[in-house]
Parts: structure tokens; C-alpha cells; sequence
């Protein structure tokens, strides 16, 4: 990634995470202070004390070597439990809450706007609400496999520019 491409994306996650920990409501421990540190996250207990987190990272993003290439973030609620750290959280915990994930691949300029909604969809989840009962900020393409949703969902102008990107790229 570019220098400017990681000061963004750091400058992104501390907002988003600061702004997620009062959002929620409930205690949340945030992990990792720069965009070096090994997948900085926000955590918190569900209501049945089952430890969840989210991490923001660069699902592409331009480099030296293609400048050219889109700038897309992904914000991942439970996913790579084996690839971070998260802070103890005491006897409470139960351990990791690996019976929901979700992911969300959108724009920098969407991330902050996605903040309401994200918080929105875990509370739904951890009150076993229909998921998706609020009105997202921005357009979402939803995919549906086997009849079911897909816990990965991306914003109609992230999926249209990946889209460009492949196709450019492909010809």
C-alpha cells in the first residue's frame, strides 16, 4: 500500500473504532494503535458473554507497483479469529462468538456513513432480529447462495468499481 493509502486507512479505524465504542453501548476494548500493529480491533461481549470484534483493514488498495489500482475496505465482525489478538476479558468470557460473522466491503468515503447500520445489525443479532431491518446508507448488492444470505455483502459502488478493476484487468 501507499504511505497515503495506510495514513487513511489508520485514520479511518481510529475513528470508526472510537466512534463504534460509544455507539455500542456496552464495554469495548480496542486492540492495536497504527495500521502496522497485527490487526487492530474493537471487541465487546454479546449478551451471552460470547467475545466478538470487529477489524477494518484494505481489501485492495493502490501500491507502488499498481497506482492505479481501487482503494476498497472490508470491515469484518468475527472473522480470522486465529489471526488476531484480542485482550482478556476476565472469568466472564466465554470464548470466541463463532456462530456469526459478517463482512461488509465498501468505499473509504462509506465507512463512517456504514457506522449506525453496523451497529444496528450486531445488536439485531445479538437480540436474534431479523438482520437486515435497517435501511442501509448506501445502496448494498446481496447475494443469496443456496437460498440463503450471504453474511458478505459488499456496496453497490465498491462491487461496481471491483468489477471495473477485474474487467480492466482481465483484458
Amino acid at each position: 500500500m501507499t504511505p497515503e493509502a495506510i495514513r487513511i486507512v489508520d485514520s479511518l479505524r481510529r475513528e470508526f473504532y472510537s466512534l463504534f465504542a460509544v455507539a455500542m453501548k456496552v464495554p469495548v476494548k480496542i486492540t492495536g494503535n497504527s495500521y502496522s500493529s497485527n490487526f487492530p480491533t474493537a471487541s465487546w461481549l454479546d449478551n451471552s458473554k460470547r467475545l466478538n470484534y470487529v477489524n477494518i483493514y484494505a481489501y485492495t488498495a493502490p501500491d507502488h507497483l499498481i497506482p492505479e489500482r481501487p482503494f476498497i475496505l472490508r470491515v469484518a465482525i468475527n472473522k480470522g479469529a486465529g489471526r488476531i489478538r484480542i485482550p482478556q476479558w476476565g472469568q466472564e468470557c466465554r470464548g470466541f462468538n463463532q456462530g456469526w460473522h459478517f463482512e461488509l466491503t465498501l468505499l473509504p468515503e462509506e465507512i463512517l456513513d456504514f457506522l449506525p447500520w453496523i451497529v444496528s445489525l450486531i445488536k439485531s443479532h445479538d437480540k436474534g432480529s431479523p438482520p437486515f431491518a435497517d435501511e442501509p446508507p448506501h445502496p448494498l448488492e446481496l447475494k443469496i447462495y443456496n437460498g440463503l444470505l450471504s453474511n458478505n455483502v459488499w456496496t453497490e459502488k465498491a462491487w461496481q468499481l471491483q468489477n471495473r478493476e477485474f474487467a480492466r484487468t482481465s483484458a
